[in-house]
């Protein structure tokens, strides 16, 4: 058995690898040794940039996305259409569709999606929030834009129920999403056709 022990600062530094998605032990480590030995000004470079997104990146007040102003360029935006308001769960999601350049219209991120076996309910997903975004006169239709995986086909089932009792119109993407797919992974020819195609949930 090994007698060497690292250092603690090397020990906290692996730690916080971890803490990435899909990232273990060894990978950790890997990362940690590679900026340590091999490139310190990328590690001094990654330590100012999350400095300063921890210091200046906050959530736009009305969409709920991240942004370095009280309200997001999209929202700001006289070119979007203030009709249309689709509900994604993460800022990457968002991206993806953005990509797609088939959405004109603004968004609500969630920063999540319901997992009451992990203590996520409507409070940690910002529901009130979406609720109050959702009753703008401006607003024709929501758009469910949460992903197929089971969690997120909870999240959308509970929050079309909620809207539709408001006589909001909510409709959900349609085809062509692969069941059990993330957005962030899926193309952007596939979520643009789901665009398309959705469905208002009365319909369903």
């Amino acid at each position: 058995m090994s007698s060497i022990k690292p250092p603690a600062a090397l020990d906290a530094l692996v730690a916080a690898f971890k803490r990435l998605p899909g990232v273990g032990q060894k990978s950790a480590q890997r990362y940690a040794y590679h900026f340590l030995q091999r490139d310190r000004d990328g590690a001094a470079q990654l330590e100012r940039a999350l400095s300063d997104a921890l210091t200046n990146v906050q959530h736009c007040e009305r969409c709920n996305t991240f942004t370095d102003q009280p309200i997001c360029e999209t929202c700001l935006s006289p070119r979007r259409d203030p009709g249309l308001l689709c509900v994604v769960e993460t800022p990457a999601d968002q991206l993806m569709l953005e990509q797609t350049l088939s959405f004109t219209g603004l968004y609500f991120v969630l920063m999540g999606r319901l997992s009451p076996l992990d203590g996520i309910g409507p409070n940690e997903i910002h529901f009130q929030r979406l609720l109050a975004r959702a009753a703008d006169p401006a607003v024709r239709e929501v758009i469910l834009a949460t992903n197929f995986t089971q969690e997120g086909e909870a999240t959308a089932h509970y929050l079309g129920e909620m809207l539709r009792a408001r006589g909001i119109n909510v409709s959900r993407l349609a085809g062509g999403v692969p069941i059990g797919s993330e957005l962030e992974y899926v193309d952007g020819s596939t979520i643009a056709q789901a665009l398309r195609d959705r469905r208002t949930l009365a319909d369903r």
